[in-house]
């Protein structure tokens, strides 16, 4: 686990920038292979342990790419807008929040969380009948929400889902002792 200061600009460092060209966190460096991307990254890790969070036939992986795709290109496209406007804009000095882009990305977060509460209606993980990758990439946004004026009350199936996510020891504490203690 190595530390990057982002408010120091250390993503675009040339040795960084040597690992990930797009100046940006998270990237993994697994031996001789370079992995960036988030949900890349899920993925590796999970099939480099021969989890079962990572599916092993092409229709539950082609499901879990679904699902991880959708992540990025929807649900956290309008979550990360709508934090961005409400928690990093006023932290750093960025100017005002943008009412427009407020009310835009609300629009489309409700719209998404419409499907994954709809998808989520009778049960119990979002691919098939275990955790998968999927389940961390989605759940990701969750636990900020509030803080980021991301409206996710009121979504019912959303939220017994959530509750069945938090309640799981790895999720609650994902960080190996060590790795917290360089991340204070």
């Amino acid at each position: 686990y190595v530390s990057v200061d982002v408010t120091a600009g250390q993503q675009h460092s040339p040795e960084f920038l040597a690992i990930n060209p797009n100046g940006k966190i998270p990237v993994l460096v697994d031996g001789d292979r370079i992995v960036w991307e988030s949900n890349a990254i899920l993925c590796h890790l999970a099939g480099a342990a021969g989890s079962d969070l990572w599916p092993s036939d092409d229709a539950g992986r082609i499901d879990v790419m679904r699902w991880l795709i959708w992540e990025q290109a929807h649900f956290t496209r309008h979550a990360g807008a709508l934090f961005f406007e409400n928690v990093i804009k006023p932290r750093l000095g960025r100017g005002e929040t943008n009412p427009e882009t407020v009310a835009e990305a609300t629009e489309f977060l409700n719209r998404f969380a419409g499907v994954l509460n709809g998808h989520l209606k009778g049960r119990s993980h979002l691919v098939g009948d275990r955790l998968t990758v999927a389940e961390f990439s989605v759940g990701s946004v969750v636990p900020l929400a509030a803080l980021g004026g991301v409206p996710l009350d009121g979504y019912a199936e959303i939220a017994r889902w959530y509750a069945q996510l938090n309640a799981l020891p790895a999720w609650q504490n994902p960080w190996p002792e060590t790795a917290a203690k360089l991340a204070a």
